[in-house]
């Protein structure tokens, strides 16, 4: 479990104290690349934000989707410190592996087992 202080739109890796795990998993992803994090107790995705215009890579993940909106309204509670940690639903779970198990992906077995 890392911290993570409000400071920002975004949530940069070397604010993140606690967990080195979790600050180099967010600097080794690359630009547009999903992250799913619990941040005070609500999971949501972010995103790794683009290169600088130097080509320099940032640090720094934004929110998208429905946490974009959760963060925003976090935005009050500037400077307060929150959990921040790494989560797998179930659907990044089922992406992941779905490629892995591509020899059921035919219209043979969509046939006869979609009813499942």
């Amino acid at each position: 479990m890392g911290y993570v202080a409000i400071t920002d739109d975004a949530i940069w890796a070397n604010h993140i104290e606690g967990s080195k795990a979790l600050k180099q998993r967010i600097l080794s992803l690359s630009p547009g690349d999903i992250i799913e994090l619990e941040v005070d107790r609500i999971v949501g995705r972010w995103e790794k934000m683009k290169n600088g215009r130097d080509g320099r890579s940032t640090s720094g993940i934004k929110p998208i989707g429905p946490m974009k909106e959760i963060w925003k309204a976090f935005q009050s509670r500037r400077g307060e410190t929150v959990e921040v940690r790494e989560v797998r639903t179930a659907d990044a779970y089922l992406a992941a592996v779905s490629e892995t198990l591509s020899e059921w992906n035919s219209p043979q077995d969509e046939a006869a087992f979609r009813d499942l």
